[in-house]
């Protein structure tokens, strides 16, 4: 099965607004550039895949991509997580790769082993078909796997999961679900960082977070 992954990054100005309340403009921008790292280095290491895709219009991103053997696809805005990963799968189906697999940049404990994992008996029989990894609190989506990749009408956002479970299911494919509870942490808010530093992956997210004593005040704000 031939795959293209896709990674959207929005512009990083201004990343983890939901955050703003425990972290600075400056460190939710590191951190959001360090989870994307993370990232795009784990993809790196899933076997078979046949390229990656980063949709930004950031200049970091764009620069990161390239360092990392990835293609850039730029937006000519910042149109959102559905229209930037639409734009993708386009891009796929132009080149005749018959799946897409879409990850988030804010998911620092996904591992390589978990992405293969969902990739496993996707599509075996040639058939539209799509899989889903749900977000730990099964709102959002944290992954998807689509065959033909435009199949599925995205609809990103903190309550897509069941969204894309009914419009799966309104095409007439039963969407797989799959939860795994690296690739299912996206980190919004500062409980969701409680439960990365409760579980931490190395990293460059990891390694911000203690460097920058973001970790140990944690820490403090929970024995407050």
């Amino acid at each position: 099965m031939t795959i293209g992954a896709v990674l959207p990054v929005k512009d990083l100005g201004d990343a983890k607004q939901r955050l703003a309340g425990f972290l600075d403009a400056a460190e939710r921008r590191r951190l959001a550039r360090a989870m994307a790292e993370d990232v795009l280095e784990t993809l790196a290491r899933v076997p078979g895949l046949a390229e990656t895709i980063v949709v930004t219009r950031d200049d970091w991103a764009a620069a990161l991509a390239a360092r990392h053997g990835a293609r850039v696809l730029a937006e000519p805005a910042n149109e959102g997580q559905s229209a930037a990963v639409a734009r993708a799968a386009e891009a796929l189906e132009r080149e005749g790769i018959p799946t897409l697999l879409q990850v988030p940049g804010d998911v620092p404990g996904a591992r390589a082993d978990e992405i293969a994992t969902a990739t496993e008996g996707h599509g075996r029989d040639g058939a539209p078909a799509v899989t889903l990894v749900p977000a730990h609190d099964r709102r959002g989506t944290n992954c998807v796997l689509c065959s033909p990749p435009g199949v599925l009408p995205f609809r990103f956002g903190h309550e897509s999961f069941g969204p894309h479970c009914r419009a799966a299911r309104a095409l007439g494919i039963a969407p797989r679900i799959v939860p795994l509870p690296g690739l299912g942490l996206d980190i919004d808010t500062p409980d969701d960082l409680r439960a990365f530093l409760a579980r931490p992956a190395p990293g460059r997210t990891l390694d911000y977070l203690r460097e920058s004593g973001i970790a140990a005040r944690l820490l403090v704000t929970d024995a407050a």
